[in-house]
């Protein structure tokens, strides 16, 4: 089951991700790209796949957020023992 989690969270993170990186480098040219207001002398290929690696980890961050927030408030709680008030 842990598997399964894991691959909704890492497969649309990676869709997503790839379809803006390509939207992104439609209109931006990575090598006039500036970093706090200096060029940034990478190559091409370098740019590209540090704004995937970015892209990917944020959209997995999402996609686990979604996940964690769409179960149940009883199966986030369980084994959470609530003392009753008299």
């Amino acid at each position: 089951m842990a598997g399964k989690k894991w691959m909704v969270i890492v497969w649309p993170a990676f869709m997503v991700a790839a379809a803006l990186e390509m939207m992104v480098f439609a209109v931006l040219d990575p090598e006039s790209l500036a970093l706090l207001g200096e060029q940034v002398d990478w190559s091409r290929n370098t740019v590209y796949s540090i704004t995937f690696l970015i892209f990917w980890c944020m959209f997995m961050v999402c996609s686990a957020i979604t996940l964690q927030l769409a179960n149940p408030g009883r199966d986030v709680n369980r084994g959470l023992h609530h003392e009753e008030r008299a």
